[in-house]
């Protein structure tokens, strides 16, 4: 027997039913007895030597030529042909080969599902299926059962003598019939290698779809009829529950439900009269319960009416008293604007501050030139008379040279007197001193630089916010949108603290309009004549009346504006630009500080870090100032004595410069503490420079005079007490000059002086001492000064 040939697994047309291979097998005629030659080895496995045979062929061959245009038909069709050609080819060569056909169940299978999709596709397609009928009829003639069961017989006996399937069949199987009965048989089904494997979905024909969906639609119609009936019995059970039974009916019921079986109505049993009280009293308690529901039912009836009218009336107000959409609508606004005013103020806060740099710097730089130029002239005009003192006491003769650049500041500073006392004389000032001169002049080439600067800076400050809208520039429109927040909606305006961020976005707009300002001026722009001051007052005398807690908060932005954006300012004009020497800057920087610390303070008992740093700088810069720029030179008496001598003019207008610096330290009086006030004025400048200044200088009218200039510059506040009869102890030094200065112009021709002296003493408090003076010189006419104080 030849070895099975290697199996050739080509891909087969898609079928579109199972009646394609019934149509295609008759179109040759040489293959009509191919398909009717059921060989007996074509159902069930084979045994033995018979499974070897069965294993030895081949499974698909090419057909023969000629084939339609689907080139290949069906698994059973192909292998039948290659197993008949094969013994065609061997006949001349002399070799025998047997093979063997085994007709399947599935060959069978598809002769059965041949003719169920001939009468299937003859609903769909009459000219198809006719043909293809008449093709059949003409080539194959169909076999009837006793032909069938002889040739299974036949198939069954030739595996069991081990002998071989004879090819020789006259007629090949269609037959519907032999799918069930091979079915049947378990051995006629095929091996497992030889089984066809299907890769996809069997297609249904139209007899198998109609079976499965009226199958679908009886499993919805009995699904539907048991939720039917699960309801009815739902239902049933309730109203069951809601059936009230009358007491003798649920008695016969329990009777009933305890015997097991169900009797039968006796009709020879006689019941009791019927008692017509009885009736009518169960109607009657009937009748008064279901009277007695119907009133509670109409009590909650009237209950829900006036429900529903009491949630109509509020639903009336609540629209007729705030509209929600129109307050959602005014919230985005004031969201929006808010963060494009943010988004503007952070865009121009770097311009702001370099803008701000400059104008600083401008002005460091004129009050650093003053004070180098005035610490210059002291050191040199005091070189300069100091070698004049020493060359008159060496020697009277000779030439005394000077360097030139002394020289020249000297010349300067001559001339800058000389102007300075022109100028007075026209203005009809005679009793000013020498020394008393801030001395702040400058060159007309320095005056021009300087305003050419700042008008640079000024020209900058303009085209910050020319490309601004004024809504968000302007401080009164903006202070308007939050005024407009506060009378719309006051609980949500306090509750978002907007007193507190107020100051914060005003902050840069401020800053802008106080680039020019200069608290250092005399005639500067006071605090509340500037645009925002008026605006900010404006918005918190706006704010309600019968203010609450919160909306006392509105009372403090002013003093919170002040206190984070003016303090700083001024206190960077005390630390680096202020001259305490100048009354007029210190004039103007006092009448600023009054109204920031006194007037606006956050609290009434409280001052603020800023305001106490403030304090301090000023504190500082008058500390500095005592130890920089006050000194007072000590000739010998012989170069004062001379009134027109250099040393002497010289010392005086030192002297009146320490003078007019105690002045204006004493100016501070009521914004600083007396202790602060009495250490500076009087302990470091009074008893260290100006009481060694007098005790230096001869006694006479001069003397006295400078010492009502000291007296005058005393704060009258401090000798308020009636009780005193001693001053303040740092007074006691010069208590001691006026005394010893009364001793010595008593013997002289200066005694109207001493009267003067005296009037010094009371003014100060010194009573004690001014009574013993008094008594020890017998001044008895003098007595009456001192009470009269």
């Amino acid at each position: 027997m030849a070895h099975r040939p290697t199996r050739n697994f080509r891909r087969r047309a898609a079928d579109s039913s199972d009646s394609d291979g019934a149509e295609e097998s008759p179109a040759e005629p040489g293959t009509s007895r191919e398909l009717a030659a059921p060989g007996p080895a074509e159902e069930g496995p084979p045994s033995g030597e018979g499974r070897a045979q069965v294993a030895g062929r081949p499974h698909r061959v090419r057909g023969p030529r000629g084939r339609g245009p689907r080139g290949r038909g069906r698994v059973w069709a192909s292998s039948r042909r290659a197993t008949e050609a094969a013994p065609r080819a061997d006949e001349g060569s002399g070799v025998q080969e047997s093979t063997t056909v085994d007709v399947s169940t599935d060959e069978e299978d598809e002769i059965h599902h041949s003719s169920e999709s001939k009468g299937d596709q003859g609903l769909s397609s009459d000219s198809s299926s006719s043909l293809g009928e008449k093709e059949l009829s003409s080539a194959v003639e169909i076999p009837d059962a006793a032909f069938i069961q002889a040739a299974r017989r036949k198939r069954e006996l030739a595996r069991v003598q081990d002998d071989y399937i004879s090819l020789d069949v006259e007629h090949a199987s269609t037959i519907s019939g032999m799918k069930k009965e091979s079915e049947d048989d378990p051995e006629s089904e095929p091996d497992d290698h030889e089984k066809r494997i299907p890769f996809t979905l069997k297609p249904q024909t139209l007899r198998q779809r109609m079976v499965e969906e009226s199958q679908n639609r009886y499993e919805e119609t009995s699904e539907e009829s048991q939720e039917d009936e699960k309801q009815d019995i739902w239902v049933q059970q309730q109203m069951r529950k809601a059936v009230k039974i009358v007491e003798e009916r649920d008695v016969d019921l329990s009777h009933s439900c305890g015997s097991s079986k169900v009797k039968k109505f006796d009709t020879s049993i006689s019941f009791p009269p019927v008692n017509l009280e009885i009736i009518k009293k169960q109607l009657n308690t009937r009748l008064t319960l279901l009277q007695e529901t119907h009133r509670s039912h109409l009590r909650e009836y009237e209950k829900y009416v006036q429900d529903v009218k009491s949630s109509k009336s509020t639903i009336q107000n609540l629209e007729s008293s705030s509209n929600q959409a129109l307050n959602c609508k005014f919230y985005k606004s004031m969201k929006i604007y808010v963060e494009n005013l943010i988004d503007c103020l952070n865009e121009k806060i770097i311009n702001i501050q370099e803008i701000e740099s400059s104008m600083h710097a401008l002005l460091l730089k004129q009050a650093m030139t003053f004070m180098k130029r005035r610490q210059d002239e002291l050191k040199h005009e005091s070189t300069y008379l100091q070698q004049l003192s020493h060359k008159d006491e060496t020697s009277t003769n000779g030439n005394f040279t000077v360097d030139e650049k002394t020289q020249w500041i000297l010349e300067e500073i001559e001339s800058r007197r000389t102007k300075r006392k022109q100028a007075r004389v026209l203005s009809g000032n005679y009793n000013h001193q020498e020394g008393t001169s801030s001395d702040d002049e400058l060159s007309s080439a320095e005056m021009i630089d300087f305003q050419k600067s700042q008008g640079d800076v000024l020209q900058d400050q303009k085209k910050v916010f020319e490309d601004v809208h004024d809504d968000f520039c302007n401080i009164q429109n903006i202070l308007l949108k939050f005024q407009q927040w506060r009378e719309k909606f006051p609980d949500s305006y306090y509750e978002a603290f907007i007193s507190l961020c107020i100051p914060k976005l005003l902050n840069p707009l401020i800053r802008v309009q106080l680039i020019d300002w200069n608290p250092l001026k005399l005639n500067s722009t006071g605090l509340k004549e500037m645009p925002w001051f008026k605006s900010v007052e404006e918005f918190m005398d706006n704010s309600v009346e019968d203010s609450t807690k919160e909306s006392s908060s509105d009372k403090k932005i002013l003093s919170t504006i002040i206190d984070k954006t003016i303090v700083p300012r001024l206190t960077d004009f005390v630390e680096f630009l202020w001259d305490p020497l100048s009354t007029s800057q210190t004039t103007s920087l006092i009448t600023h500080c009054k109204v920031i610390l006194e007037e606006h303070s956050t609290c009434e008992n409280e001052v603020s870090k800023s305001k106490q740093n403030l304090l301090k700088s000023i504190v500082s810069r008058m500390k500095r100032a005592v130890e920089d720029d006050i000194f007072i030179p000590l000739y010998p008496k012989s170069a004062v004595e001379n009134k027109t001598s250099p040393h002497s003019k010289f010392q005086e207008r030192q002297f009146w410069s320490g003078l007019k610096l105690f002045r204006n330290i004493l100016l501070w009086n009521g914004l600083l503490t007396d202790d602060t006030l009495q250490e500076l004025g009087l302990g470091k400048l009074l008893n260290r420079y100006l009481i060694i200044a007098l005790l230096n200088a001869t006694p006479g009218p001069d003397v006295v005079k400078k010492c009502n200039q000291v007296a005058a510059c005393l704060p009258e506040n401090w000798f308020e007490n009636s009780a005193m009869r001693t001053s303040i102890p740092q007074l006691g030094n010069f208590i001691k000059f006026l005394l010893q200065s009364a001793h010595k112009l008593s013997r002289s021709e200066f005694r109207d002086e001493v009267e003067e002296i005296i009037l010094i003493l009371v003014k100060i408090k010194a009573l004690n001492q001014a009574e013993s003076f008094i008594g020890e010189h017998h001044l008895d006419h003098l007595k009456s000064l001192i009470k009269e104080d």
